[in-house]
């Protein structure tokens, strides 16, 4: 079992297969770090792999009300949050690392693989001196964030799709609360 491990996503919002992914790791280490990617608007960078990723309808939470909606969906599901820490991840620069994630050498990235654009992270990641552990090798990505957003939009059943924290989260930023 790692010491240090971290999962990374932007969580627009975070749904029940982000959890599976937290919770997979977490199986495999004693601590782990959620990078929260794209954290402030000025970072939204195109990504030809992705090319919704860096739209402002794809992006419409804020790093905090992320980081709650993790937050909160962890202790749901009762899970030891002083097991987790929660930092800004600045993606597509790499000086930056540095300063808000742990030391490469003592950290396990937890990669699931779902496209070209997790295999260029993957590379970032090695390049950068992580180990890497992929998640789930094979699997199939049934919720992504955008259906979610979609459902939303249209009024559709989207709280099946996201943990208790989440849907709480959102409750809260349609009442001005968050």
């Amino acid at each position: 079992m790692a010491h240090l491990g971290m999962i990374h996503g932007r969580f627009q919002p975070f749904h029940k297969e982000h959890l599976q992914y937290l919770l997979s790791a977490l199986e495999r280490c004693e601590h782990c770090v959620v990078g929260i990617t794209n954290p402030e608007p000025s970072e939204f960078n195109e990504e030809v792999t992705s090319g919704h990723r860096h739209l402002p309808a794809s992006n419409p939470y804020t790093y905090f009300q992320r980081a709650e909606m993790i937050r909160r969906s962890l202790i749901a599901e009762r899970i030891e949050i002083n097991k987790i820490s929660f930092v800004p991840f600045h993606i597509f620069d790499t000086s930056k690392w540095y300063f808000y994630l742990p030391k490469p050498n003592s950290t396990v990235q937890y990669v699931r693989l779902f496209s070209s654009w997790e295999r260029k992270k993957v590379g970032l990641f090695y390049a950068y001196g992580f180990q890497v552990e992929i998640l789930d090798e094979g699997a199939v990505k049934n919720i992504e964030a955008t259906q979610v957003r979609q459902l939303m939009e249209v009024g559709g059943d989207w709280k099946k799709l996201v943990p208790d924290g989440t849907i709480q989260v959102i409750e809260m930023i349609k009442n001005g609360l968050l």
